[in-house]
């Protein structure tokens, strides 16, 4: 009775391959006794699996045990792209797609996994915002067999930055008000600054900025300026203006409640108005 299996050279304990958690279902033996040959099949193959494999052996004889030498060595060719680690809007940068195969037939880029009409070794983009996502490339008719994707993300300043106001309508004075500054950047912007105009230093920091309780002192145009590292923004600036006093909103409410109680706060209509007419009679002088 005989044993075959395949084993990696070099590797004191001389075991079958299959007895390795690396290989665990990625290896099939195929032997053909017939035309004594021996097949080794190895599937999903990284660089990690390049050495030299050798066929083993084994009789029920002892010291009949051979491995065959010189083995097989086997050389794997890695797809990689190489990117730059920081890419910032508006500059040109350039991706490569590294192999150590020299038995290439031009190159396919892919985009999120999308194919690009691009077939050179080297994807040069200019930078927009747009070309953000995830790149990956194969080598032309082993298209089946794609690099590893690499993510880029474009750097931009602050745009867009605008601020918007709470409450959104009438300010009553005493109500609380809070501004919030918007912008669209990347990455997100974290430091916000708050102005007034006509006046020279800033108000407030933070992306909200809040007045417990709004006065007339406090009206006025107010702006934020959104900032990262890559840049900052100022957006346009907004009005903010008291529109009346609580007191009189209450009292303007109630000038109407009568006090007999009625809780009917309608203003009378004119028409609704009746108006009493009182006529005063002279009494004549008795006769004397």
């Amino acid at each position: 009775m005989k044993k075959t299996f395949w084993i990696k050279r070099g590797d004191p304990d001389i075991k079958s391959l299959k007895a390795y958690p690396e290989y665990k279902d990625r290896v099939e033996y195929i032997e053909d006794r017939q035309n004594k040959t021996a097949i080794l099949r190895l599937y999903n193959v990284t660089e990690n699996d390049e050495r030299e494999y050798c066929f083993r052996l084994i009789t029920k004889i002892e010291k009949e045990r051979w491995i065959g030498v010189p083995g097989i060595q086997l050389y794997v060719s890695a797809l990689q792209v190489k990117a730059p680690q920081l890419v910032v809007e508006k500059e040109t940068f350039n991706l490569s797609c590294e192999t150590t195969c020299s038995l290439t037939d031009g190159f396919i880029w892919y985009k999120n996994g999308q194919a690009l009409n691009i077939h050179n070794q080297t994807l040069q983009l200019q930078s927009e915002r747009s070309d953000s996502g995830r790149y990956s490339c194969a080598v032309r008719g082993h298209e089946h067999l794609p690099s590893p994707a690499v993510n880029i993300t474009v750097m931009y300043p602050p745009e867009n930055t605008s601020v918007s106001v709470s409450p959104s309508g009438e300010i009553v004075e005493g109500d609380p008000v809070t501004l919030i500054c918007s912008s669209d950047s990347n990455p997100p912007a974290l430091n916000f600054s708050w102005f007034k105009e006509n006046q020279t230093s800033a108000v407030g920091s933070g992306q909200s900025f809040s007045i417990s309780s709004f006065n007339s002192s406090h009206s006025g145009l107010y702006y934020c300026e959104a900032q990262n590292e890559y840049g900052s923004e100022r957006s346009a600036s907004v009005s903010v203006t008291v529109k009346g006093k609580a007191s009189e909103s209450r009292n303007a409410e109630n000038h109407y409640v009568q006090d007999g109680g009625d809780t009917d706060t309608k203003k009378p209509a004119e028409e609704e108005i009746e108006y009493a007419s009182i006529t005063i009679h002279q009494l004549a002088p008795k006769a004397k």
